[in-house]
């Protein structure tokens, strides 16, 4: 009896964070809550905290799933790697981009995304019914406004037309930002912002089909708000990515 009694507990613990982190995996839950487990049961270490969530059904099993959503086919301009060797030392000295589509009933909207690359912390997004150049520029200038100074900063994209557009690139330009793009085909030299999108997709009910742009957009807001703010991160030493960000 006693022991339904600690399982119980130590549920009601889990779902507290899933209610916000919906799909947040066994180790960072752990993590967090290792403190409070052992207040509760001395005796139970990460294989029984496993053991538990595995019988309630709450393990999060990963689904893989691919969309293009860069189209590199086009006549701008595109700019050296200036990331291949490059590790951020502090934020807003390197941004990743990128952009990944949300199901809705009618199709798709897309979903444009600016993470710090020391932080983690997703700075800049938009969500567009469209892969044009709008929803970019819209994600770039949010960015831009958590700034406080864009010396030394880096942005690096894929070749996609809305990182290449004359638009875009003026914008950058302008306050002597250096541009940095992956090499055309290969998708693992934007690996930090593919990762994000993951995070999102699996752990933020992201990979969902909402009813419209709206409640889409409600969920994005949530997701991210949620990631920036109380998900740890293994590249972080399990520290929060907009503690690090204030931090630094």
């Amino acid at each position: 009896m006693r022991e339904s009694i600690q399982h119980e507990l130590i549920i009601e613990l889990v779902q507290q964070i899933r209610r916000s982190n919906k799909k947040m995996g066994g180790k960072k839950l752990y993590h967090i809550l290792e403190t409070d487990i052992h207040g509760i049961d001395a005796s139970m270490g990460r294989d029984k905290f496993f053991d538990l969530l595995r019988s309630r059904g709450l393990l999060v099993h990963r689904r893989r799933k691919y969309a293009i959503t860069t189209q590199s086919q086009h006549w701008y301009r595109v700019y050296q790697n200036r990331m291949l060797d490059f590790k951020a030392s502090r934020p807003h000295q390197a941004w990743v981009c990128d952009i990944t589509y949300v199901r809705v009933r009618k199709g798709f909207v897309y979903l444009f995304l600016i993470t710090d690359a020391y932080s983690r912390k997703i700075v800049g997004w938009e969500l567009s019914n469209s892969l044009g150049l709008a929803g970019a520029i819209q994600a770039l200038k949010r960015a831009l406004k958590q700034c406080p100074s864009s010396n030394g900063l880096i942005p690096h994209s894929d070749r996609g037309f809305q990182y290449c557009s004359h638009e875009y690139v003026n914008i950058l330009k302008a306050r002597g930002i250096k541009i940095s793009m992956s090499e055309a085909g290969n998708c693992y030299e934007n690996a930090m912002a593919e990762r994000v999108n993951g995070i999102l997709k699996g752990e933020y009910g992201l990979e969902d089909t909402y009813r419209d742009e709206k409640e889409a957009r409600q969920a994005v807001k949530e997701g991210i708000n949620a990631y920036n703010e109380q998900r740890p991160h293994w590249s972080l030493g399990l520290q929060i990515p907009a503690k690090v960000h204030t931090a630094a």
